[in-house]
Formats: structure tokens, C-alpha cells, sequence
């Protein structure tokens, strides 16, 4: 046979990193097809954890199943059962395997509790400890803490991509039911704001009537975008005295939505954003835009980066951005051009007229940017064979929950045409 040729070297190459890039997965649609765990796949949906766990590209979710979840749900509000499922969410790939290899014997890795800023000191890490007669243990990271829960059987593994692994127990510290959230009709929202640093905006909520609105929006969902200080003093950002009540109304209402949007919601967003203004006169909607873990509004006329939240407590949270939030509706109309006259009517013969050049039609927008594909190398302290058990299953292109990129047919029919034209035509 001849040598390979380069530009198929090139082809195969593409492909292997389609492939690695078009791989994701839906963390409530792998559950689906265990009714055991139907629980704790509720309150994943409930607490938008299901979202952030579906934006991570390597991650280990701890799970429970509906005897062991009943021990969380019975006594605790939302925001304590978020905090404890967030703690069972390991930012790394450990699937049976690799749990009985680990290193010393033991091990901590981090959560994604520890990610949220409510995690004091250490205690955002789960202590995983190979113990003897084959067993593993999990527990808290604070000293003298029990490993009260232990590994019972593997879930299903998507390597090296998503790994779900029942354990028996719930892992509890102190600290994370210390200190409940407060319920809704207690959350002081200006309070929360000006430590923020969003006094300004404070201050307008309970000028204009509009904290009432959002006060009353609380118990079923709230996300509020609030300017900091800084913001309302930057450059090109109108009077706002010089509004209407109405359109001032409208502005103050712009920077809420009536839902709960935590971060991780945000970056999956594929859909508008509805805030309290919208209403059948106006749309009144935001798009989102994520680079990375960075989190981007657009109104039309602006744009501004949504920073991390300073309050998150469901069903409510609170975010800072670094503009105010102007709608087109109230701020992106141009004037309407006067209409032209209408010619007059005259009984000389209407003149030949030359064929003017037509209009360059605008060129199509760009497509979006595929996001990077990830490290073609296997992740560190990975298994060196494919995992056993329900991962068998579980790389099938069919697989429940695992996503394949659309661009694959597109590219290959592309790279084929070209290597063929390469091979065959002087």
C-alpha cells in the first residue's frame, strides 16, 4: 500500500477532536431510567443543580437513592437540601476503579459546595477513603469526622466525561445545617443590596413603588441583576430623572426576573431571559452569551458581565453586573424618517431610466463559535481500562443523556470531497 495520504492524516485528526468536543451530558435524562434515584433527580431540577452539573465536563455526582434522600428532604428547606447535594458533586472522575486505586488510600477532592463562597475553610472537600474488605468510604473533611457513607454500587459512567455512583448515606457536617436561609418573607432585599455595594439601586426600589414588586415576586422565584454604585456613574448612562414614572417602573423591573436563575441556569440559558417588565407591549427580554465560566447580559443597546452571586438561597438570588441595563424598548428607538412626498404627476413622458447597481445584500452573521475542545490527554489519576459495569453501556452514541455535536456530518462530507479531489484530480 502507498504512503497514507496528509491531508487524510488531517481528516482522522479532526474527527478524533469532534468527537472528544461533541461529547456532553443531561444529568436529569441519564436519571430518567432509574426510577430509584427519581427523588434526588427532582430536587437536582428543583435547586438548578442539574444545570451547573450539565456545564462541568468532568464530574462525579454521589448518589442517593429515595430511602436515603427522604432523611434530607423531611427536615430541611430547598436552600440546606442544595448545599447538601452540592457537597455530593465531586469536580473530578472517579469511577469504581479508581476509587480502589487511589493513592495512600486516601484522598480529598473538592465539591461543588466548595465553589459556591458558603463553604467556610475546608469543609467544601468530602474525605474518600479506601477502607478494608473492598469497601469506600466518604465523609467530612472536618477533624474527627465519621466516613458515614460508603460506596454502593456504580450508576453509569460516561468516561472520562461523567461518573454517578450510589453511596448509602448522606454526608453531613454541622456547619451546613447550622445556619438555614432564611425564608422569603424575611429576606431584607435592600439590605442585601447596599452591602453589595448597589446603594443606588437600593435606593431607586423604594423610590419608584418597585421593591414591592419584587417583594411580592420572592416566594415563587427571583433573580435579581443588580448595577453596583459604580455603574450608574460610568459614561453614557442616561438621566434617569429625566424618565416617566412609567418608564422608570419599567427600567427598575427590567433588572429582574420572576424565576430563579442561579448561575449554572444562566450559562444553559438557550432561550431569552423574561424580567418582570415583559408584558404584551414589549418584550423586554435579555440574552445571554457564556465564555468559559463567564456570564454575559445583552439588552440591544448594552451589554454588561454578570459577576458571582452575592446572595443564593433559593428560590432567590442575587447577581451584580457591571452596567445598568438599558431595554431598546425604552432606549434603543430611533426616529422614524419623514415619509417622502408623493411625486407629481406630470403628462410628459416618463424618461428611460438606467439600471443602477444593486444593493450589496448583507452578509450573513458569523456562525457561533464552537466551544474549545477539551485536553485530548486522559485526565490525571484516570483509569488506564474503560470502567466496568453500567459504562459499558454508556458510550453508544444512542446513550441516554450523552450528546453528539451536529458539525460531525458537515465536516466529514467536506474533508472527503477535498481528499478525494487531492487523490484523483491533477
Amino acid at each position: 500500500m502507498g504512503a497514507v495520504h496528509p491531508l487524510f492524516s488531517l481528516f482522522l485528526f479532526t474527527l478524533s477532536l469532534l468527537a472528544i468536543s461533541g461529547n456532553a451530558h443531561n444529568i436529569t435524562a441519564i436519571l430518567e431510567g432509574f426510577p430509584d434515584y427519581s427523588v434526588y433527580n427532582n430536587f437536582l431540577t428543583q435547586t438548578k443543580l442539574a444545570d451547573e452539573i450539565n456545564t462541568r465536563q468532568t464530574i462525579t455526582c454521589l448518589v442517593l437513592n429515595n430511602g436515603a434522600m427522604s432523611a434530607v428532604t423531611a427536615k430541611h428547606p430547598l436552600s440546606v437540601i442544595k448545599n447538601i447535594l452540592s457537597l455530593h458533586v465531586l469536580l473530578d472522575y472517579y469511577d469504581p476503579q479508581k476509587l480502589h486505586q487511589i493513592s495512600k488510600g486516601t484522598t480529598l477532592t473538592t465539591t461543588l459546595y466548595q465553589t459556591t463562597g458558603n463553604a467556610p475553610g475546608n469543609t467544601g472537600f468530602v474525605n474518600i477513603t479506601d477502607l478494608q474488605g473492598g469497601k469506600v468510604g466518604f465523609g467530612s473533611t472536618i477533624p474527627g469526622s465519621k466516613l458515614d457513607s460508603s460506596y454502593t454500587k456504580s450508576v453509569k459512567q460516561i468516561p472520562y466525561n461523567i461518573s454517578l455512583i450510589e453511596v448509602s448515606a448522606p454526608i453531613i457536617f454541622p456547619g451546613i445545617l447550622a445556619a438555614p436561609a432564611p425564608s422569603a418573607s424575611d429576606v431584607n432585599i435592600t439590605g442585601l443590596l447596599e452591602k453589595a455595594g448597589c446603594k443606588t439601586f437600593a435606593s431607586l426600589l423604594m423610590s419608584s413603588g418597585v421593591l414591592k414588586t419584587y417583594e411580592s415576586a420572592l416566594d415563587k422565584g427571583l433573580t435579581i441583576f443588580a448595577p453596583s454604585d459604580e455603574a450608574f456613574k460610568a459614561e453614557g448612562v442616561p438621566d434617569l430623572s429625566k424618565l416617566s414614572n412609567a418608564d422608570q417602573v419599567s427600567l427598575l423591573e427590567y433588572h429582574a426576573s420572576p424565576e430563579y436563575k442561579p448561575k449554572g441556569t444562566l450559562k444553559t440559558a438557550k432561550d431569552p431571559v423574561t424580567t418582570l417588565a415583559t408584558n404584551g407591549a414589549g418584550k423586554f427580554d435579555l440574552t445571554v452569551t457564556t465564555a468559559d465560566n463567564s456570564v454575559t447580559l445583552h439588552t440591544g443597546v448594552d451589554s454588561s458581565r454578570v459577576a458571582e452571586a452575592v446572595y443564593d438561597s433559593p428560590p432567590f438570588v442575587i447577581f451584580t453586573v457591571d452596567n445598568v441595563l438599558l431595554p431598546s424598548e425604552l432606549f434603543g428607538k430611533s426616529p422614524s424618517p419623514a415619509p417622502a412626498p408623493e411625486p407629481v404627476s406630470s403628462p410628459s413622458p416618463t424618461p428611460s431610466v438606467s439600471p443602477s447597481p444593486s444593493p450589496v445584500s448583507e452578509a450573513p452573521s458569523p456562525l457561533a463559535a464552537s466551544p474549545p475542545a477539551p485536553p485530548t490527554d486522559t485526565p490525571a489519576g484516570a483509569p488506564a481500562d474503560a470502567p466496568t459495569g453500567s459504562s459499558e453501556n454508556s458510550t453508544s452514541d444512542n446513550a441516554a443523556g450523552h450528546v453528539r455535536s451536529p458539525l460531525l456530518p458537515t465536516v466529514i462530507v467536506t474533508f472527503f470531497t477535498i481528499v478525494v479531489s487531492s487523490l484523483f484530480l491533477p
